[in-house]
């Protein structure tokens, strides 16, 4: 079932529109197409109701990405005893796997088997509606991501506080008055669980009309530079800021609560012995300056507080991000226009009835809980590398690089290559996939669908936009397909096609009849549109959505179509009721797994502060490691340098390169003295170390992988999260 391409003018040069896939800000663009279906210019979509023609660096250079020369587009099988690849038939790639990975659970158990997935796959079609395939056929309880490594304390506290781990609040950028930021950096980020296309000018919006945003970071940022105050903070100490902050709501009675809570008594009783003067010492944020955040949120028409990944990577995440929402509703900015709000995403995708229940099983050698149904990243290497029933015998790796973002990077370089088999669907030989066995390459963005399922749950307005591939696939199979495929094989299906058998049509068909069922609606069937089956699983899911055809509404596939640059769906509106799961119906101000781990938080505050702790830092040019292969973007400020503070240069006698170790490793790289960053405080980028690549341009600026200093067994208690930020390190001249 092939989809439709855009008809090519005489010319064969044509104007298409979609949107970018390459970070959470889904801006639309404008693409030109030669005869040779290359990309040979990018503008952003002027008429795109959201993004309004916005343009960041990495959506410029999305022609770049897309044509990379050295992405891979046919299957390869690695020679294990030569190390030598060779390009093979798809048959034959799934034919070896359906030999090698039901054997290796046929002889180790289910759980021998474990599975990965980057964080691209939240960015595409397939990833979202397919990677679940995958997990069901192994039926393995090893399933890690990226998550772990990145937002899983943001999404365990508002599992906890709204019974929901999806239902995650976002500033309303466009209508707060006051903005409280820590650890974010969108000028360069783009956003991160806030989707919000040229973030830029919605900050410059909100000062414009009077608005205040406050910066609180170890490092003068992008974003903090811009903002009308930035509080330096030590790195990792963010929750005992947060906890003065409640303290003061609570101290000087200035909390005003608009929705229904439990546990308000415990979080007072939780604060008490966090007051300003306290924290003070542990964060370096005056006594005096806590206070007046506190009072300000307070006093603000609207205010929000919002906290991203420098928090969440860090000891106390999830006690942080706690906190974070805590105060959004002591201020009565909780599902408020203004406030933090949760949008309405278009297409619906599983709706929980029963209360999020993290730790439901844990891992097999540190005995870490479970969350979302995986288990932290930081310790694969354990199950892994520990000999015993259970143990991880063979992988598969799905759109990412666990040797650059995950914790300990070099261990897991070499417990990888020890693997039985290793299976990665990726379009470059990097890092990780250069263990695997079978590499099963994604088609290039043009040639696949793209609407975002994932990031419009946390949009500040709410949209819909779709982009049906633009270039033909050719006789290759569409991501969705290699998805399918591969659950097929691994699950002791039929995984090739067949004049009589499609395996990606008949997963759809399975799909969508399930669905239509339970929603009794089986008679509906006919209506649903699409020249794929891809397609008709997206008008199902638009169609039952909040504006659909099927629930009052008017939305379909059909309607998505017709506005190719995107529909506005209008503003966020409060829907608290809408979202909560908590066994009470309220808001649980008092999560018992949180009140616990203020125990550690307290016993951290006996801890003798480091001489230097290591932060990581975000480039506008880049996301992750996966993006420096494209010459446009690793020049500029790209640079793989140690940040310092000149005073520390000074005082520790560097000069133009420094050993840093921490407690698992050590790094040389070059010194870049700024005053941008707290005394006390380093900084590397994250994603780098591309020393091992076949990619050109990437191994001709390698960089250096910070995970080599990241210690794996240093974690977030409560969310299992690995901790890249506050980092115990050491630096002498090298």
């Amino acid at each position: 079932m092939a989809a439709p391409t855009p008809a090519v003018p005489a010319s064969g040069v044509r104007n298409l529109l979609r949107t970018c896939p390459l970070c959470e800000a889904v801006c639309g663009l404008e693409l030109t197409v030669d005869a040779q279906d290359r990309v040979t210019g990018v503008r952003g979509d002027k008429k795109d109701p959201f993004s309004g023609g916005f343009l960041c660096p990495k959506g410029a250079s999305f022609g770049q990405l897309d044509g990379d020369p050295d992405r891979i587009t046919e299957p390869m099988i690695r020679d294990r005893a030569t190390g030598a690849w060779r390009t093979a038939g798809w048959a034959e790639a799934f034919d070896l796997i359906a030999a090698r990975i039901p054997a290796v659970q046929a002889e180790h158990g289910k759980q021998a088997v474990a599975l990965y997935l980057g964080n691209p796959n939240a960015h595409t079609v397939a990833g979202t509606l397919y990677a679940p395939a995958v997990i069901r056929a192994l039926g393995t309880k090893n399933v890690f991501s990226a998550s772990t490594a990145d937002q899983m304390p943001k999404q365990l506290a508002c599992g906890l506080l709204f019974g929901d781990p999806l239902a995650v609040p976002v500033p309303d950028l466009d209508r707060t008055e006051y903005i409280l930021m820590l650890g974010a950096n969108p000028l360069e980020s783009n956003g991160s669980l806030c989707t919000a296309p040229d973030f830029p000018g919605r900050l410059q919006a909100l000062r414009a009309r009077g608005g205040r945003l406050v910066v609180v970071d170890p490092r003068r940022t992008r974003t903090a530079a811009r903002a009308d105050e930035h509080v330096f903070v030590r790195p990792g100490t963010d929750a005992y800021l947060l906890f003065g902050i409640v303290h003061t709501l609570f101290a000087e009675d200035l909390a005003d609560i608009e929705v229904e809570v439990t546990g308000l008594g415990e979080l007072r009783g939780a604060a008490a012995e966090f007051d300003p003067d306290t924290v003070a010492t542990h964060t370096g944020v005056p006594a005096d300056t806590v206070r007046r955040l506190a009072r300000e949120l307070a006093a603000a028409p609207t205010a929000v507080v919002y906290a991203r990944i420098g928090t969440c990577t860090a000891e106390f995440g999830t006690l942080t991000q706690w906190l974070v929402d805590a105060i959004n509703v002591l201020t009565g900015n909780l599902d408020t226009p203004g406030g933090a709000m949760f949008a309405t995403a278009a297409a619906r995708g599983i709706v929980r009835t029963k209360p999020f229940r993290p730790g439901r099983w844990r891992s097999r050698v540190r005995e870490l809980p479970e969350a979302m149904g995986e288990l932290p990243v930081a310790t694969l290497i354990d199950e892994i590398t520990t000999p015993g029933e259970g143990q991880v015998r063979a992988l598969i790796t799905a759109a990412g690089n666990p040797v650059l973002s995950a914790p300990s990077g070099a261990r897991l370089d070499a417990a990888f290559a020890g693997l039985d088999f290793m299976v990665s669907l990726d379009c470059y030989l990097n890092e990780t996939t250069r263990h695997a066995d079978v590499i099963l390459p994604p088609p290039r963005p043009v040639q696949s669908p793209h609407y975002d399922f994932a990031l419009l749950n946390f949009a500040v307005r709410n949209y819909a936009r779709y982009s049906p591939p633009l270039v033909p696939l050719g006789d290759r199979p569409s991501e969705a397909a290699v998805y399918v495929r591969l659950a097929a094989a691994v699950g002791g299906l039929p995984h090739n096609p067949a004049p009589d058998y499609d395996p990606l049509a008949a997963f759809d068909e399975l799909v969508i009849d399930t669905t239509l069922r339970q929603a009794g609606l089986a008679q509906r069937r006919p209506e649903l549109t699409g020249s794929t089956s891809t397609e008709q699983r997206l008008d199902l899911m638009v169609r039952l959505g909040p504006y659909g055809e099927w629930n009052g509404g008017d939305l379909s596939l059909r309607t998505l179509l017709d506005n190719p640059h995107g529909i506005d769906l209008g503003a966020l509106r409060p829907r608290l009721a809408e979202v909560l799961r908590t066994a009470s119906g309220k808001v649980d101000l008092a999560p018992e797994l949180l009140l616990a781990d203020i125990g550690r938080l307290r016993a951290g505050s006996a801890a003798v502060p480091a001489d230097l702790v290591l932060i990581g830092r975000r480039h506008l040019r880049s996301n992750n490691s996966w993006m420096h292969n494209a010459p446009r973007l690793v020049g500029g400020t790209n640079r793989c340098t140690l940040q310092i503070h000149p005073d520390d240069i000074a005082r520790l006698g560097l000069g133009e390169r420094a050993l840093v170790k921490s407690a698992v490793g050590s790094l040389t790289v070059p010194v870049e003295a700024t005053d941008s960053i707290m005394p006390g405080v380093v900084s590397l980028p994250h994603g780098w170390g591309h020393t091992t690549s076949s990619q050109q341009v990437a191994r001709e600026n390698p960089g250096v992988n910070v995970n080599v200093l990241t210690d794996d067994s240093i974690l977030d208690v409560p969310s299992g999260n690995a901790v890249f930020n506050g980092v115990p390190v050491s630096v002498t001249p090298a």
